[in-house]
């Protein structure tokens, strides 16, 4: 009960430093127009008679945005939980060896199937019940897992872990609702928020994992699947109970509220949109796949368990505790230099996990993977929603969500049978031209004179 107790008094101070965060961060998020945002993207001015009222949905985003970094806590606490233990649970009752990371792939390949749907759902009927919907289905993943542990069916299991893949879908948008919900000048702060709720669970999550584990003992790991299902229903509660759909202010003033949506294929053609998939597929792909193969490589490197739980806290306190100052870090030093910087961080981590194989080797390497993903996410994000007009905004989230999943998926698929046959190192190795690749995309964005006048084009 110590561990827990630990846990439970690290997750209360890290919900006080979230509030914070959000309150200091949102409430200072609104710059005059064309004025204070280095973020390579400029502010476009809405002249003051024109203007729409933002009172009255400027204060109902800010309270979305905090509801949902909550809710993204609990989200992510659920996830770590997962990605601390499902491989190893995978091992544990999977028919045969090459079979052990199915099922935590699982999660993105049903994140990757869902994600387009789960975009044109909540655009018929809301965000908030979309959201809540994804909540349940993570509880109903959480709770099937916990009677394939208690029965050793391997297939069961699997299907517990596509639910929580689906719960992922729909969790995936709380950052873009966010953004969505405020001014250009704020969204990056937004995302941030939202993204610094996950703090949370980087303290939290692996040690309710560790501490949940053996809760039902001799059943290994069916307690942590429990607190999947806990952690999901509380969510769901909150996002019932607390979040509201908001009207959403157009990223262009009112000119571009009623601009026609363009073709998805025009939209893709941008370099603002290309950098932006640039930096959240290959995040992604670089951390998944590495992620997913990591505590399995620890255990084999003659590293305990709870090593390998360690090394996933760490990883996890890396990912998300830059959103603490990810937002304003982009608008003091512009986008391309922090995605810059997330690249490197890549590099980092790759280098050091060829280099060694100790246990401080692990810790580095992951951490600087979780901080990496971190300034390419939130980037890339923001990016992201700068490159679509009102009117387009369902298919394109929708398309960009989908084609990280899919790419994810591919990652996570391939991560054990590729530790298997080619080792810890050669993983690591594989990595380093996707992020070179990532880098030149991002570099044909920054080189153009306007970088973020997509949206502003004629239909």
């Amino acid at each position: 009960m110590t561990l827990f107790g630990t846990a439970v008094f690290k997750g209360i101070t890290s919900f006080a430093l979230v509030c914070a965060s959000v309150k200091s961060g949102l409430s200072n998020a609104s710059t005059p127009p064309g004025r204070g945002c280095r973020t390579g993207l400029p502010i476009p001015f809405i002249p003051t008679d024109r203007a729409m009222p933002l009172s009255a949905s400027h204060t109902k985003g800010r309270r979305n945005a905090r509801i949902l970094a909550i809710c993204q806590g609990l989200f992510v606490a659920a996830i770590s939980i997962d990605l601390t233990l499902t491989a190893l649970t995978g091992h544990m009752l999977a028919p045969n060896r090459t079979l052990s990371t199915l099922p935590f792939a699982l999660i993105t390949v049903a994140g990757a199937v869902v994600t387009w749907f789960a975009s044109l759902l909540m655009q018929r009927i809301g965000r908030r019940n979309g959201f809540a919907l994804g909540a349940l289905a993570g509880a109903a993943g959480g709770g099937l897992s916990v009677w394939a542990v208690f029965h050793a069916d391997f297939w069961v299991f699997c299907v517990g872990t596509a639910l929580v893949g689906v719960f992922q879908a729909f969790a995936q948008y709380y950052r873009l609702a966010a953004a969505d919900a405020v001014e250009p000048a704020a969204k990056s702060r937004a995302i941030s928020v939202v993204m610094a709720g996950g703090v949370i669970a980087a303290v939290v999550g692996p040690a309710l994992a560790t501490w949940s584990r053996d809760l039902f003992a001799p059943v290994t790991f069916a307690g942590a699947y429990l607190m999947v299902t806990l952690l999901a229903l509380l969510s769901a509660a909150l996002l019932w109970g607390g979040y509201r759909d908001a009207e959403v202010p157009a990223t262009g003033g009112l000119a571009q509220a009623g601009l026609p949506a363009r073709p998805l294929r025009e939209v893709a053609r941008q370099p603002v949109f290309v950098a932006a998939l640039a930096n959240n597929v290959v995040g992604s792909v670089s951390m998944m796949f590495i992620m997913t193969a990591a505590p399995l490589a620890a255990v084999a490197c003659s590293h305990s368990i709870g090593d390998g739980a360690n090394i996933m806290q760490w990883h996890l306190v890396g990912m998300y505790a830059p959103a603490f100052f990810a937002g304003a870090l982009i608008q003091r030093l512009g986008l391309p230099r922090v995605l810059g910087a997330g690249m490197l961080l890549n590099v980092a981590c790759s280098l050091i996990a060829m280099a060694s194989a100790s246990l401080p080797a692990f810790y580095a390497a992951l951490f600087c993977l979780g901080v990496g993903w971190n300034f390419m996410f939130v980037g890339g994000t923001t990016l992201l929603a700068q490159s679509y007009r009102p009117s387009e905004r369902a298919r394109a989230q929708g398309a960009a969500e989908i084609l990280r999943y899919a790419a994810t998926a591919l990652a996570t698929l391939a991560a054990g049978p590729a530790l298997d046959a080619f080792g810890w190192e050669a993983l690591n190795a594989a990595m380093l031209p996707v992020v070179l690749a990532a880098g030149l995309m991002t570099w044909w964005w920054a080189r153009g004179p306007a970088r973020g006048a997509a949206v502003a084009g004629p239909g």
